[in-house]
């Protein structure tokens, strides 16, 4: 009964630096996993789906900046432990994985060096055995020649792992794969160890390759930069498929302990630019020398030497030994859409569609402004995309060079153009026109405010109607729609028209001729806009139908800043989707908030200054006025007892001075023993006489 545990208890497993890419996505990848070969692209969709226990329980060390941060694929997270209980850690797992495939720093070698020493030495007190997996990088094969020089297109396989010679910044790597090896290859030993040689990993929203997604996504450049020439091969992996190399690894304990994990691409650095750029950005590629990369900051030096990598490597263990279901086998090159939607989901890099109608002058395009500015997305106006056409086929006919632009394209634009030159334009066209701004790469990427426009139930249905899914021959429940264009927020702004013409009555002359608000202009619109919202089939009948229901929000006098209508729309539409603020926009707008708060605490400083000297000049005008009062207090005081003693000074005069000063006199004269009583008998005398 206690095998039967044993066999089917989970394996416990150690990752290290679980907060970094690769690590990352190896622990994710390997806690949902079940059996070899199994990983369900279910269970990362819906990790609370009940499939049972999983196969592995995962820990791992996490950085001290993210340490608040539980991640849920982990049972257990330590942040920096002492050597000591990390290896109380260490030795309660099945196996150790130690990670140093992506920019590992001399610490990280540092500590897997001691990591599988450690163990070596703990063998002894093993109840079990135990397995130690370096996950290395293939740039400890970059100086690797062919055997035969004259065999340039020839692939090295794990067979030649002996001979292979790293790059001078992955001595220590190889030092370190050469160690895992060696302890790991005792008679009786405890403790397995197997080295994996990783190729330059990608997917889950990307590590390396991210700059190129980044520039592609918004594109940032006409051209996606390509630092070099871009013709040297690089040995890849999907993350998700190095986890399942390890989790081969673990649930079959291959002989050869030398494993490449690579998939079966061959591609350049310029086959993989060029894709990126197709099905993201721009579609083209500019090739700029590698210190640009550096002067631009788009790469560390580093970051370029697993760039500038040129093998070609040919993984025969894991094809013909292991069960893996690949996610991306023939490469990220023939799997790009999915990387780039795996790009999109990890980021959150989601397009926000948001369409707003309203009366003439309710004030569509002033909130589709102040929307396009939160959300960073771009402001659609029929008649600026109209004029931004023309433009363009006005470039391509007037192009002088031949090898920018074919004759026949130029005769082409040239056809278009006369369409554009009538009075009226026909509705096709422009629907035609709004549809491919809509999929354009930048409105794809980051998304759009449609202002104004489409107006009639007939025009949306032109527009965001699916024409492919509609000639199937199923019914469907709802109206098929192109999910890619058609706008996932809708908003009514609405208003009385009495708001409205005070507000068009209120405008300069010259405001109102520019936005044809003029009284000629503004109520054949307002009537017709009133005439289209009453119609037996509405513009927002059509979105209620996609069950993409509008929202009314009651534009108001006391909100001529919108204030209240943005907040109301940003709360339902969420955050902002998209990288925000880049490098150095994000710096400017910390020294604009630094510079609000030193002026706010100067303006503090100040007014505490102002009131401090307002009081002390408040309490010297008081003491001053208290001493000015007491003075007046004291001169009454004194005329008061001078006022009182005058009658007694004149009593005392009249009726006790004679008789005192004739007694005193008289004591003179006899000089008594006791002056007191002689006073006291003569004036009883003088005065029984009288």
């Amino acid at each position: 009964m206690g095998d039967t545990n044993k066999r089917t208890r989970p394996k416990r497993i150690f990752v290290n630096d679980v907060d970094r890419y690769s690590s990352e996505h190896i622990a994710k990848f390997l806690s949902t996993s079940c059996v070899a070969g199994e990983t369900s692209e279910e269970v990362e969709a819906e990790e609370t789906s009940p499939r049972g226990e999983p196969a592995f329980q995962l820990v791992g060390t996490v950085s001290p900046s993210t340490k608040d941060e539980k991640q849920s694929f982990l049972l257990e997270q330590y942040t920096s432990p002492t050597r000591d209980e990390l290896l109380g850690h260490l030795l309660e797992c099945d196996v150790v994985v130690y990670n140093i495939s992506e920019s590992a720093t001399q610490q990280q070698i540092e500590d897997a060096t001691w990591a599988i020493t450690a163990l070596h030495d703990e063998m002894g007190n093993f109840k079990s055995r135990k397995m130690f997996i370096l996950v290395s990088s293939v740039m400890t094969w970059a100086m690797t020649k062919p055997q035969n020089p004259e065999e340039t297109d020839v692939m090295l396989t794990e067979e030649e792992f002996r001979r292979k010679r790293p790059h001078p910044s992955f001595k220590n790597h190889n030092n370190l794969e050469k160690l895992v090896l060696k302890l790991g290859r005792v008679k009786k030993n405890k403790l397995t160890g197997y080295v994996i040689g990783s190729g330059i990993q990608y997917g889950k929203g990307e590590n390396l390759f991210h700059y190129f997604f980044k520039v592609a996504w918004l594109m940032q450049f006409p051209k996606v930069p390509l630092f070099g020439q871009g013709t040297n091969h690089i040995p890849m992996i999907h993350v998700y498929d190095l986890g399942g190399v390890i989790q081969n690894i673990i649930e079959l304990k291959p002989k050869s302990k030398y494993v490449l994990a690579v998939d079966d691409s061959k591609n350049t650095l310029e086959d993989i630019v060029k894709m990126i750029s197709a099905t993201l950005g721009p579609g083209t590629i500019n090739k700029l020398s590698e210190q640009d990369a550096i002067s631009m900051k788009a790469f560390k030096p580093e970051e370029l030497e697993y760039l500038n990598i040129n093998l070609r490597l040919d993984a025969f263990i894991i094809k013909d030994s292991f069960s893996l279901r690949w996610k991306s086998e023939a490469g990220m090159v023939e799997n790009m859409a999915s990387i780039v939607e795996e790009y999109r989901d990890t980021r959150q890099l989601l397009p926000i569609r948001v369409c707003l109608v309203g009366p003439p002058a309710v004030g569509k395009t002033t909130v589709a402004e102040k929307l396009c500015s939160h959300y960073k997305i771009h402001h659609i106006k029929i008649k600026e995309v109209v004029e931004e056409k023309i433009a363009q086929l006005v470039g391509i006919v007037n192009e002088g060079n031949p090898e920018n632009v074919s004759e026949e394209e130029v005769a082409a634009a040239q056809k278009e153009l006369e369409l554009f030159n009538t009075s009226r334009l026909a509705d096709h066209l422009v629907f035609d026109i709004l549809q491919k701004k809509l999929n354009s790469k930048p409105c794809t990427n980051q998304g759009f405010v449609l202002d104004g426009f489409p107006k009639t139930y007939e025009q949306a249905k032109l527009i965001f109607s699916d024409e492919d899914m509609e000639n199937q021959d199923l019914m469907p429940e709802k109206p098929l729609y192109n999910k890619n264009i058609t706008p996932e927020h809708v908003f009514a702004l609405n208003a009385t028209d009495y708001f409205l013409t005070k507000r068009v009555l209120g405008l300069p002359q010259s405001v109102a001729e520019e936005k044809h608000y003029t009284q000629e202009e503004f109520v054949p619109r307002l009537t017709r806009y009133r005439q289209l919202s009453t119609a037996e089939e509405t513009l927002l009948d059509y979105f209620d139908e996609l069950e993409i229901h509008p929202e009314h929000i009651e534009v108001t006098t006391g909100d001529s800043e919108y204030t209240d209508v943005i907040k109301k729309i940003t709360e339902m539409v969420g955050i902002p989707k998209n990288y925000g603020l880049s490098p150095e926009e994000q710096e400017e707008e910390d020294r604009k908030k630094e510079e609000e708060r030193m002026q706010k605490v100067a303006a503090e400083a100040a007014e505490k200054k102002r009131r401090n000297e307002a009081a002390l000049a408040e309490m010297a005008a008081q003491y001053e006025e208290w001493q000015k009062n007491l003075s007046e207090v004291k001169r009454q005081e004194h005329d008061l007892l001078e006022a009182h003693a005058l009658p007694l000074r004149n009593y005392l005069m009249k009726n006790v001075m004679p008789s005192l000063t004739e007694a005193m006199l008289e004591c003179s004269k006899i000089k008594p023993e006791d002056p007191v009583d002689f006073l006291a008998e003569h004036l009883l005398r003088n005065n029984q006489k009288e």
